[in-house]
């Protein structure tokens, strides 16, 4: 599964870096400290063989001993896990120390230089594994010179007991290293991103109309970004400026034409020639709200959704609603309309009116005998209105075709087929949706999605 957060991504690899890299200096400073603790007892150890050796005497009937005491007491304690040995090459002569007891450790038979302290690790009481330092002393006296092979050892077990304590003390130290070090990751995970964050508000301001572009003063890894959006926005700004020039050009272009076609379909009527003047008179006023539909969208794309003001809902369809009930569609319907006071659309006052005239236009002129239009408090940045009527509703196979441009559903009814899609183009540019649906008591039933007032913009009353 890949994870789609990049704070959460970040966290995940850094935290199994740290987990690994703790892991590591966990092993190494256990290795670094077993070491350690071996080299200071081969140091004892050769500490104890020196005082092995210059304590040795040797009596009259050419027996030896160790007159001087050693100095660590664990010598003379049976089984103490410190013990040394003195053998005399040739002879079977040995000596040993009281921790020792009643065994004898089994030395190679590897020959010694004199002098010369060689290392092993051997068998020793109750199973145990001895760290053994061991050296041959020529020692002058009456009778001749005398071999003696001396040793000192130390059970390992000791260092074991040493290292695994040192484990249990410094595995806990790494956890709490490694929390805070996986604390002071998202601190600056969440500091290097932050500049990302307020690009991300920098591009809502920007949607909202608040900006134009987004702030310069980001850190310089980003600002290649910034300038790309910045320059984007800048040619989008052109693009939608050079489409409503066109726009325009072409409303003053078709404005004398249309006058003139006008004006010859007034003279074929004074003549008498009605018919031939009405399909003129149509077709003129096709082109006409073709026309305003046209410049209608680029003065939406203008905004791009950007230059968001508020509408109050409610005193929009009052508005409506009193100029539909003046109509011949709407003068005879009961309006039952139930907005809050307070609710505001986050749309320009005259997008909506456009918007709501067009459906509570088209709900009056199928409606029976009432219309009702209710809408709800905000929900996830979205006002929901609801426009129902009790007319014959719309067939399920027309469903698909409502607001595609000049589709009309009876062709007897007066219109040209412009107000849904008219709808569609304003709910676009503003990010809103539209859904139909058939009321199961008859009539058609329009939810209307519209963007919520953004919070802190002032309510227009």
């Amino acid at each position: 599964m890949i994870v789609q957060s990049l704070r959460l991504r970040l966290l995940l690899w850094a935290t199994g870096a740290v987990a690994v890299a703790l892991v590591l200096a966990g092993i190494g400073l256990n290795t670094l400290f077993d070491r350690h603790v071996e080299r200071r007892v081969q140091d004892e150890l050769a500490t104890y063989l020196r005082q092995l050796s210059g304590g040795i005497e040797f009596a009259s009937d050419g027996s030896f001993s160790v007159a001087v005491p050693m100095a660590d007491p664990r010598f003379d304690v049976a089984f103490s896990g410190l013990y040394w040995q003195v053998e005399e090459d040739g002879t079977a002569f040995a000596i040993h120390s009281r921790s020792l007891w009643d065994t004898r450790i089994a030395l190679p038979t590897d020959p010694l230089d004199v002098g010369v302290i060689h290392r092993h690790s051997l068998p020793g009481p109750g199973g145990a594994t001895l760290l053994v330092q061991e050296r041959r002393i020529v020692f002058p006296t009456n009778e001749g010179e005398r071999s003696l092979r001396m040793m000192v050892a130390l059970d390992r077990s000791d260092l074991d007991a040493a290292s695994k304590a040192f484990a249990g003390e410094l595995v806990p130290s790494l956890g709490i290293l490694g929390v805070v070090l996986v604390l002071a990751v998202w601190f600056q995970v969440r500091m290097g991103l932050r500049p990302l964050d307020a690009i991300r508000k920098g591009i809502n301001l920007v949607r909202t109309g608040t900006a134009n572009r987004l702030p310069a003063n980001q850190p310089r890894e980003v600002m290649p970004l910034v300038e790309e959006v910045n320059d984007l926005l800048q040619a989008q700004e052109r693009a939608v400026e050079r489409a409503r020039q066109r726009a325009g050009d072409l409303a003053h272009g078709l404005k004398t034409p249309l006058t003139i076609l006008q004006g010859d379909a007034g003279r074929l009527r004074a003549r008498g020639e009605n018919e031939l003047a009405g399909e003129i008179e149509g077709l003129v006023e096709t082109m006409r709200r073709h026309v305003d539909r046209e410049l209608n969208r680029a003065r939406l794309h203008e905004k791009g959704a950007m230059q968001v003001r508020t509408a109050n809902l409610g005193a929009v369809v009052e508005k409506i609603v009193r100029t539909v009930n003046r109509t011949p569609a709407g003068k005879n319907r009961r309006w039952l309309v139930n907005i809050p006071n307070d609710l505001a659309a986050g749309m320009e006052e005259g997008d909506l009116v456009e918007l709501l005239g067009n459906l509570v236009d088209n709900a009056a002129k199928w409606a029976r005998r009432e219309v009702m239009i209710r809408a709800t408090s905000a929900q996830d940045g979205y006002v929901q209105l609801m426009i129902e009527d009790d007319g014959p509703g719309v067939p399920d196979e027309a469903f698909a075709k409502l607001g595609n441009r000049g589709v009309r559903l009876d062709e007897q009814a007066p219109g040209n087929g412009l107000g849904l899609a008219i709808v569609r183009d304003i709910l676009a540019a503003y990010g809103g949706n539209i859904t139909f649906s058939n009321r199961p008591e008859g009539g058609l039933s329009v939810q209307v999605d519209l963007p919520a007032c953004p919070p802190g913009f002032p309510i227009k009353s």
